[in-house]
């Protein structure tokens, strides 16, 4: 578990250099939200009795409030907010409420999984039309992350692994999108 939480820090401190930096323009809705809905789902597995394997939502929260933060200091490192990014933020904070209005942990975790995958929307769009803008090296050790959280796991109760595998997927494939640049129209040659 240590290993995952060192593996977040430091895809999560190479993403903060990189938009302190410029290289990268996160979105900060995607991010602020990324940040409170694990959070969310960190105080949701504790009030579920989860132990050492919460540690991995902790670090998924963390860490984008980190990116949020570094967002402000470089203005050329931030990507404009569309409609879509306001209304899936929206559409998060919805989750957010939901969460609030159960007070149970399972639903806390659900609620923060669709928040979360909600507020990912804008990125994995961005990502999708413009991968370059971009760092695919917190995502692949975000999954990473997760993976080896599920690698720890003795009771497989939905509290244990539903946040551990919502983030292998997502952040599996943002990585994977970000890599191969999947959504990025090859240029022509100029015929002369």
């Amino acid at each position: 578990m240590y290993l995952a939480a060192a593996l977040a820090l430091i895809g999560g401190t190479s993403y903060v250099i990189d938009t302190v930096q410029g290289r990268t323009q996160p979105n900060r809705i995607s991010w602020l939200l990324w940040a409170i809905a694990p959070l969310l789902a960190f105080f949701g597995a504790l009030d579920e009795g989860v132990g050492l394997q919460s540690l991995m939502s902790f670090m998924v929260g963390f860490v984008p409030a980190c990116v949020f933060a570094a967002s402000f200091v470089n203005r050329k490192a931030y990507w404009r907010i569309t409609s879509l990014d306001i209304g899936c933020g929206v559409l998060s904070v919805c989750g957010l409420i939901a969460w609030l209005a159960t007070q149970e942990g399972n639903a806390a975790i659900v609620a923060a999984i669709a928040a979360d995958g909600i507020a990912g929307v804008p990125t994995f769009a961005k990502a999708y039309r413009n991968p370059r803008s971009e760092s695919s090296l917190i995502f692949w050790l975000g999954a990473a992350n997760a993976g080896i959280t599920l690698l720890t796991i003795d009771h497989w109760r939905f509290a244990n692994f539903g946040f551990p595998v919502y983030i292998l997927l997502g952040a599996l494939s943002l990585a994977l999108v970000i890599t191969f640049r999947i959504g990025e129209r090859p240029t022509l040659p100029a015929v002369s």
